[in-house]
């Protein structure tokens, strides 16, 4: 038997991480699911596995139990004969004959602490409008009167999700959302060779503590004191709104609950703020099915950790308003005036040999052809004052590239500690993430030579050989908001 461990309390990763390692011997590709049903339970909430029969669902939820110590654990298939008595208990005949409606409910799952219940939209409607306030309130209408629940968390599964009212009311009861299928090709060697050596629902390994009460209860304070900071209410705010705009409506109290999970997920790991990177939680929660959480999932790796202010697209349009300045500056030409300040008249070489030409063939009596004309060739030249002022300008957009690229090494830098810290982190998110910072770090490289080259190209424009010259207007361009 395991023995106590004895734990300060806010040692959280300390405490949970055996348990976690305990939990996943012998499963093969489960660790995601594993980990979100269990903090989905720390948190109060439910999960709903959807997947084919055959992807251990059930023996995810016997090794969730197995986290919380003295957890009575209920499990049944619903079909659609399936009757109350089955979920909630026998009636009781003593109290048939003192003319109550009361059910025995040990043993089933009002008395639970976690269910797994099995095709769970298959039950009649009666059944699922009992689940739902059981799952919504930890309340069971029991006779005339409601009995408490112990009840910490329901893990749900199904093949499919069906549309119709009452289904949909009890999708929502699930917090977190997972799919769970085949192991893939990679995996299969080791789920013939490692899976079938754990007994499935024990744990693969020596099992540590289990949670008690008082440390869930500990955890739920803990997760109560930390904070939302304005990064990750902001993200949310632009979540939910793109979500609207896609007409994927998302209930408040959906939202409210992913907050509470957000901070248990940080109270987990010892962090007394909640990081934008727990945002790839996010997707689980406000996803109907594994396409849409997918979607999610890229739509926040492309912004998390990427300020708006320096996009690459932005920052991109800003260097090509000097670039073109550039461009026109080199192609700009004067008039061209002699020492004397009187226009420079002269040959103009090849198109003087055309006029020529044409005119020895349409007779030129009085050789008009060969006038000396006004020549316009002289490149335009560029006084210091001009140059400074240019070179200043790119300057300043050199000096933000440089502090932009500091702020994302400082960001990708998060991102790796998240990843190496966390829990829970979904690994393919941190690889989509990471991916998306590093081609922002590649094309803010990129522009800084496009800009330093253009600063170079400013430099070497053509000198007044005397004078200071003239300041230019500014290169006009969108203007920096940091």
């Amino acid at each position: 038997m395991a023995s106590e461990a004895v734990v300060p309390a806010h040692d959280w990763p300390a405490r949970l991480s055996p348990i976690l390692v305990a939990l996943e011997a012998g499963l093969v590709e489960r660790r995601l699911p594993l980990r979100l049903a269990l903090l989905a339970a720390l948190s109060g909430e439910h999960t709903l596995l959807i997947g084919p029969p055959g992807t251990a669902k059930s023996v995810l939820a016997r090794r969730v139990h197995l986290a919380f110590r003295d957890a009575r654990y209920f499990e049944r298939l619903l079909t659609r004969f399936t009757v109350p008595e089955e979920l909630f208990g026998p009636l009781s005949i003593r109290a048939l004959e003192e003319d109550r409606y009361e059910r025995h409910t040990a043993g089933f799952l009002p008395d639970a602490t976690v269910a797994f219940i099995d095709e769970v939209f298959k039950a009649n409607s009666a059944i699922l409008n009992a689940l739902l306030t059981l799952l919504n309130e930890r309340e069971f209408d029991n006779g005339a009167g409601r009995q408490h629940c112990p009840l910490v968390s329901v893990i749900g599964a199904t093949n499919a999700v069906p549309e119709d009212e009452v289904a949909e009311a009890f999708f929502d009861r699930f917090l977190v959302r997972l799919s769970v299928g085949p192991v893939s090709a990679g995996g299969f060697e080791r789920l013939m060779l490692d899976a079938a050596s754990v007994p499935f629902g024990e744990a693969g390994v020596a099992m540590p503590a289990a949670l008690s009460a008082a440390e869930r209860a500990a955890l739920s304070q803990a997760a109560l004191q930390v904070a939302l900071p304005d990064e990750v209410l902001s993200h949310l705010g632009a979540l939910r709104t793109w979500q609207a705009e896609r007409g994927n409506y998302v209930s408040d109290r959906r939202w409210v609950k992913l907050g509470h999970l957000l901070r248990t997920a940080a109270a987990c790991e010892g962090r007394d703020s909640v990081s934008a990177w727990d945002l790839a939680l996010a997707p689980y929660c406000v996803a109907a099915d594994a396409s849409e959480q997918g979607e999610i999932a890229a739509w926040l790796a492309a912004r998390l950790g990427v300020r708006a202010v320096w996009s690459p697209p932005r920052l991109t349009r800003i260097v090509e308003a000097f670039e073109a300045q550039l461009s026109a500056e080199r192609a700009a030409n004067d008039l061209d005036y002699d020492e004397a300040g009187r226009l420079r008249f002269s040959a103009i070489g090849q198109a003087q040999e055309q006029a020529e030409a044409l005119a020895g063939a349409i007779g030129d009596a009085k050789g008009g052809a060969g006038a000396l004309r006004m020549s316009y060739s002289r490149q335009r030249r560029y006084g210091p004052l001009h140059i400074g002022a240019r070179t200043r300008q790119i300057d300043e957009l050199l000096e933000r590239i440089a502090r932009y690229q500091r702020e994302l090494a400082a960001q990708r830098a998060a991102l790796a500690d998240w990843r190496a810290g966390s829990l829970w982190a979904p690994p393919r998110f941190a690889e989509q993430a990471q991916t998306v910072l590093e081609g922002v770090a590649a094309a803010l490289g990129a522009l800084q030579v496009r800009a330093s080259e253009a600063r170079a190209g400013f430099e070497s424009l053509p000198r007044l050989a005397e004078g200071a010259g003239s300041a230019p207007e500014p290169v006009a361009h969108e203007p920096f908001v940091d």
